[in-house]
């Protein structure tokens, strides 16, 4: 478990790194893209002016007088003339002279021979001959291997600087957010401890008001101090979720929380003829944690059901420990979610069609997740809805588990 400062840095450092990331994505794609329109324009200037040797060679050339790197050979009255250069392994191309002498049309190709590669063009002659121009490409690929390894560098130190750059950005960026959840957190802080005061001197007013009544009378002023108690529990939690801390977590059973929450709403669900139920397995589960947030995370769950549940329906809380992992499941057969609105309902404010309302949803997902667990939403509308909450399991039990009511299901 994380303290929610904690929880707030590792957010802001996901997103200065998914801000350099970007960044550095973007800039090194940029250096590709100019690398790879350089290496494109650079080969097809090297094809067409190599090509427009060739054909030049085949026109006008003589064997023994080509230029450097090309070769000529001229098939004349059945007399191939190599000329005085040295030919290179595997040339001239027979196979393609006979062709181009058949069939009186050009014949060009590309091959791979000697290490290296050429470009063969074989056309008619004059006079009834046929010529054959060879050119070697070892030197426009010892260019091209260059360039690519020009870019290849160039990219390394793009993204470096790119790596760089992202990084400045991300914290010039998210600086004004990291300063506002600072400020945020500091703003509750500040206010739960000022709250603290006047509710505690008015919850102690309403015991004394009461304690000064006749027992008949005390009805509305017992209920007047409920409120201010539990007014004084959010800003508790509050308080409590501001400062979340791993020091402050012990060993808090999950099962006696689900318990005291529908203990709490038994009377509620009753007015409304709701069939409220607890399956726990008869022991403690224990989770790691700061029990007041956790209690807020279930009371605001159970709820959550109680609201949206019609008159004669059944909500069910379940608390098992699977696998070294303790979940809570909350059911009901009430009005239901779409189901594409299962994600959103725990995004603040967001108010789906099933008219539940996001922001205590909200609030039970930072209070989960700050234990490290997870909470889900499966839904149906007219079908009802299930809430099940996931927390590792751990601690060393709970001392003073209260007596289960029943044989654990009230």
């Amino acid at each position: 478990m994380r303290s929610w400062a904690e929880a707030e840095r590792a957010e802001v450092r996901r997103a200065r790194l998914r801000v350099s990331v970007l960044v550095g994505v973007a800039i090194t794609l940029m250096i590709a893209f100019v690398g790879a329109i350089a290496y494109v324009v650079m080969v097809h200037a090297q094809q067409t002016e190599v090509s427009r040797e060739l054909r030049y060679n085949a026109t006008y050339g003589v064997p023994g007088i080509a230029p450097r790197c090309a070769w000529v050979f001229v098939l004349e009255d059945g007399v191939l003339h190599l000329g005085p250069l040295e030919v290179p392994r595997g040339f001239p191309l027979r196979d393609d002279i006979d062709a181009v002498r058949a069939s009186g049309t050009s014949l060009s190709r590309d091959v791979s021979a000697n290490g290296t590669e050429y470009m063969v063009l074989t056309s008619p002659g004059a006079d009834g001959t046929t010529v054959q121009a060879v050119f070697d490409l070892r030197y426009q690929l010892a260019d091209r291997a260059h360039l690519l390894q020009a870019l290849i560098i160039a990219l390394g130190c793009g993204l470096l600087v790119a790596a760089l750059i992202g990084l400045g950005v991300g914290r010039r960026t998210l600086a004004p957010l990291a300063d506002a959840l600072a400020r945020q957190r500091r703003f509750v802080t500040d206010a739960s401890h000022e709250l603290r005061t006047p509710i505690a001197r008015a919850y102690l007013r309403a015991q004394l008001l009461a304690a000064g009544v006749p027992a008949d009378q005390r009805t509305d002023l017992d209920a007047l101090a409920k409120s201010i108690r539990g007014l004084a529990d959010v800003v508790d939690d509050l308080l409590a979720s501001a400062q979340l801390d791993q020091r402050d977590g012990r060993p808090v059973d999950l099962a006696d929380i689900a318990e005291a929450a529908v203990v709490g709403e038994t009377e509620r669900a009753a007015e409304r003829r709701i069939a409220l139920t607890l399956e726990h397995p008869g022991r403690p589960v224990v989770v790691h944690g700061i029990e007041t947030g956790l209690r807020r995370a279930v009371d605001e769950l159970l709820a959550n059901a109680v609201r949206h549940t019609g008159e004669g329906g059944r909500i069910s809380v379940r608390v098992r420990a699977v696998g070294g992992v303790a979940e809570l499941v909350v059911a009901d057969d009430g009005e239901g979610f779409e189901a594409a609105e299962a994600e959103r309902l725990f995004e603040r404010f967001h108010r789906g069609d099933g008219g539940r309302f996001g922001v205590g949803l909200a609030l039970v997902r930072e209070i989960v997740a700050g234990h490290g667990g997870t909470v889900s939403a499966v839904g149906r509308v007219g079908a009802g809805a299930r809430f099940t909450v996931r927390l590792p399991v751990g601690g060393a039990g709970v001392g003073g588990v209260r007596e289960r009511i029943g044989s654990g299901r009230l």
